[in-house]
């Protein structure tokens, strides 16, 4: 699957445009991440614990919006981009999303 944030593929010709796909989570930190982060943002810095939370919830919005766009016949996604909101207190919705194509 090729994905690019682009809104064409170099060395390919979209043959057909098969509509929106997301993939989107819901994610908040466990205790122990909750914990660490807290500390962490009393000193100031690179949250790591933090950081591990929404780069885990960026990679499983991507594989489920891959996911969509192959149920739809797609080999390719162009124009994909994230988004993100905090839906509760410490929980974030993230949203993978772009337009399934074939080349």
């Amino acid at each position: 699957m090729i994905v690019t944030t682009g809104n064409d593929i170099a060395g390919h010709v979209i043959q057909q445009y098969m509509g929106v796909v997301r993939g989107i989570i819901v994610r908040s930190p466990s205790i122990s991440q909750g914990i660490m982060g807290g500390l962490k943002s009393i000193v100031g810095g690179n949250n790591k614990a933090f950081q591990a939370v929404c780069e885990q919830a960026r990679l499983e919005a991507f594989k489920l919006m891959v996911e969509h766009a192959e149920e739809l016949g797609a080999n390719a996604i162009i124009g994909m981009r994230y988004d993100a909101t905090e839906f509760a207190q410490s929980a974030t919705e993230v949203l993978a999303y772009g337009t399934a194509v074939k080349v």
